[in-house]
């Protein structure tokens, strides 16, 4: 492996063809070489180049290698202004993928759609094929040996249909727009589906979650949010939570009256302990 870097002083838009090979060292060259690569890279940047394997090289059947030393035959060609042009316009004309609008329109339109969940009374269409690929939970669903594998019909209880119709676009598209919003209604609604990513077994969205719930800490949302977090496993969110809890006498008191900590409370009694002790440390 070898780094080749092609450096212009220039106004931009410079760029080089490089090709390299290795050379048998010994007679006869009339065969055919092997080991050719070619590629075009650009000002300011780097190509890194892979002739042969360190493996391959030291094989008996290679003959390569002379005195333990190789021989690389290089050509570098530096293109004009108009060709370099040419050749960036041809990298920058590749389009963007657009697969996650391709699924998002395929969730929409139900196109093909072999599985109906219901919840809150609220019918909503899916794919199985997709929901497996990207959650471990649907594909033991689904394609396990549990019964919604032989049912056309999935009943979901304990969430509500937006959270879960928003499951779903992030399943198609790998995007979340509500959390792109700002307010509690964001904040909330990143609260349960934190918890729905968490049932089943989307990592990716949980870390979303986690990010966007830490941004909305407050007074009146941080007691629900660490029992949330201590429900779920959030271990960065949890420590946020706390610092913020004990971060004054003030917050205490207002967090205290609050309704989220009486639910705090009930749920996750251990937790007060560990305020209890992080409160003390701080007095020391």
């Amino acid at each position: 492996m070898f780094r080749v870097r092609l450096i212009s002083k220039g106004s931009g838009g410079v760029a080089a063809s490089f090709c390299c090979r290795l050379v048998d060292p010994s007679p006869p060259r009339d065969s055919p070489e092997e080991n050719i690569r070619s590629s075009m890279f650009y000002e300011n940047r780097s190509l890194d180049v892979l002739l042969i394997r360190w493996s391959d090289l030291a094989s008996p059947r290679c003959r390569k290698l002379k005195d333990d030393c190789i021989f690389v035959q290089c050509a570098l060609t530096v293109l004009e202004a108009k060709d370099a042009a040419a050749a960036s316009d041809a990298v920058a004309s590749v389009p963007s993928s657009d697969l996650h609008q391709q699924l998002g329109e395929l969730l929409r339109s139900q196109k093909g759609a072999d599985v109906t969940f219901i919840i809150a009374g609220e019918s909503v269409a899916a794919h199985r094929s997709v929901l497996a690929a990207r959650s471990p939970v649907f594909m033991a669903q689904l394609f396990g040996d549990m019964k919604e594998k032989a049912s056309t019909c999935v009943e979901i209880n304990d969430m509500e249909v937006e959270v879960f119709r928003t499951l779903l676009y992030f399943v198609y598209t790998d995007t979340v727009p509500e959390l792109d919003q700002k307010g509690e209604q964001a904040t909330l609604m990143a609260q349960h589906l934190l918890e729905a990513a968490d049932r089943y077994g989307l990592e990716r969205l949980k870390r979303i979650c986690v990010e966007k719930v830490c941004t909305g800490i407050s007074v009146g949302t941080v007691a629900t949010t660490l029992a949330l977090a201590e429900q779920h496993g959030c271990s960065e969110l949890k420590s946020r939570c706390m610092k913020f809890i004990v971060a004054t006498p003030e917050n205490l008191h207002a967090v205290a009256a609050t309704g989220g900590y009486k639910h705090l409370e009930a749920s996750c009694p251990s937790v007060l302990t560990e305020l209890l002790k992080l409160m003390a440390k701080g007095n020391k």
